[in-house]
């Protein structure tokens, strides 16, 4: 497989990305702009056509000697760039991993079964392998895996569980997106189909009175983001004391969102006899902290085999200056591979200006943000999870906890102010087995 961007001045040359090799010097320090690679041309004397009528051709890029230099965001991070590469992905959904049990070794109620065998659960991912067990025994837990492992089956099924043998019990899911809340709700309602569980979601961004209307139903299962879960506190709509069993899913974005006092308030708020659970890709201090101060003799299951998933394919594509990002943009875009691709960027405003030029251009291009109504980000979503879009430009708000298995590329159109933040976007693709591939901008 190789990448091939136009260069912007001329019209006449392109730069190739291939899965060729790549060398390493001694590592060294260097600010963003001073970054240059070089990358073989070659004379071309058109620019891409239509995607249906594109013919492979056959360039050589020359070897690159990246030196192990580095960038420096805002947030202090330094990110080596080879870190951005990964030339031979290998697929494959469990890795290698050989699970022990069964989904019908957990001994789940014949309802719950059922679901699953509609959903073809069969062999378990080795967080599940590992996770749910315990889960089912009422321990506490911290389950540590990269996106995509399929660890909100963790959670969720012995927790219906738990509620199918006594539905006066309730459980409440924290999550740090209104995105990833939704998604989960939406996998929830397939597992307990047509057993009379129930559940509400209360989010931000959407109509706080169906919120409201919802919580008067008394259900089983509240899923909600931070902030509006702290409102419907204060207003009297949920007590906290009422749970028996918590959910904290991507803790690490959650703190890294500075939801940490709100955090602390609810899980303070809670019953002290109660069931918690932990989920985060990543174990910082902070979150070990957290842990250490509201779990109790918690089983820690690990199942990280790498900073991110074996099957992605990752390189960078190097551009000299900003004037010619979008057209190297355009160009890859127009390759027949990129059939569904996620475009990360770094503010609000350059999501909604990227997005704006691609659709001028005639690119079936969405925008996903913080300043968008959730009705918006709904339908965007939508649009691009039912292929009515190819392409879906977003910030950081969109590389936790999305679930959309066939992207089939990840571009970086800027490099992410964290290397987790990078681990996170690219974990969009790759997913469910098959291999992704993932793009980096470097300027």
């Amino acid at each position: 497989m190789f990448y091939k961007a136009m260069s912007s001045f001329s019209g006449e040359h392109e730069i190739l990305l291939n899965t060729g090799c790549f060398s390493r010097g001694k590592k060294k320090v260097y600010k963003t702009r001073n970054f240059r690679s070089s990358f073989g041309v070659k004379k071309s004397g058109h620019l891409p056509g239509n995607s249906t009528s594109r013919k492979n051709r056959d360039f050589q890029r020359s070897s690159a000697n990246f030196s192990g230099r580095s960038f420096r965001r805002s947030k202090g991070e330094q990110i080596d760039v080879t870190k951005f590469i990964r030339r031979t992905p290998s697929a494959g959904k469990n890795d290698g991993y050989s699970a022990r049990h069964s989904f019908k070794d957990f001994g789940f109620c014949p309802e719950l079964q059922a679901n699953l065998d509609k959903k073809q659960f069969s062999a378990p991912t080795a967080i599940q392998d590992q996770g749910i067990k315990p889960v089912l025994e009422g321990r506490d837990l911290i389950g540590l895996a990269n996106t995509g492992t399929g660890k909100t089956a963790v959670f969720l099924l012995p927790l219906i569980e738990k509620i199918n043998k006594r539905r006066y019990e309730k459980v409440l899911i924290i999550a740090p997106t209104r995105e990833l809340a939704i998604q989960i709700d939406n996998e929830l309602k397939a597992f307990v189909a047509g057993m009379r569980i129930f559940s509400t979601i209360c989010v931000g961004g959407t109509n706080i009175g169906r919120q409201i209307s919802g919580l008067k139903q008394n259900p089983n299962f509240i899923i909600g983001t931070p902030g509006r879960l702290k409102d419907l506190s204060e207003r009297g709509l949920i007590r906290f004391d009422a749970f028996q069993s918590v959910v904290l899913d991507e803790v690490d974005r959650m703190l890294d969102m500075g939801f940490v006092n709100e955090i602390t308030r609810i899980m303070n708020a809670l019953p002290v006899k109660r069931q918690t659970l932990f989920f985060s890709a990543t174990m910082p201090l902070k979150i070990k902290t957290l842990a250490k101060q509201f779990l109790t003799d918690p089983v820690t299951v690990e199942v990280k085999t790498g900073d991110t998933a074996a099957n992605v394919l990752q390189d960078i594509v190097q551009v000299n200056d900003k004037s010619e990002k979008l057209n190297k943009l355009k160009d890859l875009l127009n390759l027949p591979e990129m059939t569904k691709v996620l475009i990360f960027t770094e503010t609000k405003w350059e999501v909604e200006k990227l997005a704006v030029n691609l659709s001028k251009d005639g690119y079936l291009a969405e925008s996903i943000h913080g300043n968008k109504r959730q009705s918006q980000r709904e339908r965007s979503l939508a649009s691009f999870r039912n292929d009515r879009c190819r392409i879906l430009v977003a910030t950081d708000v969109a590389a936790r906890g999305l679930d959309i298995g066939d992207i089939s590329h990840v571009i970086n159109y800027t490099v992410p102010q964290t290397y987790d933040d990078y681990i996170h976007r690219i974990g969009r693709t790759g997913r469910g087995g098959k291999t992704g591939q993932a793009l980096t901008f470097v300027e």
